[in-house]
């Protein structure tokens, strides 16, 4: 496994290869990002990890410069996984100079759900992933893998690359669980033992609206609001400080209308909330 850290390095590398699959992480491995890299290798010619921790979608009171670093371990983790390539810029490296060009998602995909509480997120998010596509595929074409536990990201990305007209193709790695359906994410780490044991509840509790979503059937347009409410609420009195728990349609992420309700395979639910210090999301296709 070869680990580069500059875009003329990275494209050296891969000059031989006419089909990369790459997975853009930041870094601080589980085996869900393994997952991925497990995904990516039945895909291309050439496996292709990034390891950028991206200050541009971290807010100013969010976790950029506390999130853990651990590049040696990964790089370890990765090359059991059977990666061929491993991308680890420095900032200076892969922003030379301030982001003047960014991209900017439709408000009406961007700024809804994790948009309006992170805003400028799936700014940054867009900005860094197309830089990333530049590097690793070029002009050329590819195939990208991102979990789905981050939906929203996924929708935007998929979006990106069609109006774009890249010619690569985004595809989505189931998201990862332990075994008592906590969804991984590399900021579990920041859970106290007891938050450990509590944090299963956000996903149960989408669990239990999306049943509730599915029996509803031609009601859930009069009833979503109230459902939801107490889904936040059920969370509320267990400690936590809930940002949204919604049932909407998969294809957008808006308000789901009675046609939609009566295709329970177009709904999705998705979560957000704060357990102490530790922000997590969650979300459940119906």
């Amino acid at each position: 496994m070869q680990v580069v850290h500059t875009i003329a390095d990275l494209r050296s590398a891969l000059a031989a290869h006419r089909s990369p699959a790459f997975v853009p992480t930041m870094g601080n491995l589980h085996s869900g990002h393994l997952a991925l890299v497990q995904d990516a290798r039945r895909l291309g010619d050439v496996t292709v990890a990034s390891i950028f921790v991206n200050r541009l979608q971290f807010g100013p009171n969010e976790d950029f410069d506390t999130y853990p670093r651990t590049l040696a371990a990964d790089c370890e983790q990765l090359k059991a996984a059977g990666c061929d390539v491993v991308f680890a810029p420095s900032e200076k490296e892969l922003y030379p100079e301030p982001q003047g060009f960014t991209v900017q998602p439709p408000t009406e995909l961007a700024n809804i759900l994790e948009g309006h509480f992170r805003p400028g997120f799936f700014s940054g998010v867009s900005t860094v992933v197309l830089k990333l596509f530049h590097c690793v595929f070029g002009s050329g074409p590819g195939t990208a893998v991102f979990g789905q536990k981050d939906y929203q990201q996924l929708m935007v990305i998929r979006r990106m690359v069609s109006q774009f007209a890249m010619p690569i193709q985004i595809v989505a790695g189931p998201t990862q669980r332990a075994a008592d359906g906590l969804a991984l994410s590399s900021r579990n780490g920041y859970l106290s033992e007891a938050e450990r044991a509590e944090a299963v509840h956000l996903s149960m509790t989408l669990r239990g609206l999306a049943r509730e979503a599915l029996a509803a059937a031609d009601a859930l347009p009069q009833q979503r609001e109230a459902m939801e409410h107490r889904a936040m609420s059920a969370l509320a009195q267990r400690g936590w400080k809930p940002d949204y728990l919604t049932v909407r349609r998969r294809a957008d992420l808006q308000t789901p209308t009675l046609e939609d309700t009566r295709q329970a395979n177009r709904l999705v639910v998705l979560g957000a909330a704060r357990l102490g210090g530790t922000r997590l999301i969650d979300n459940w296709e119906i």
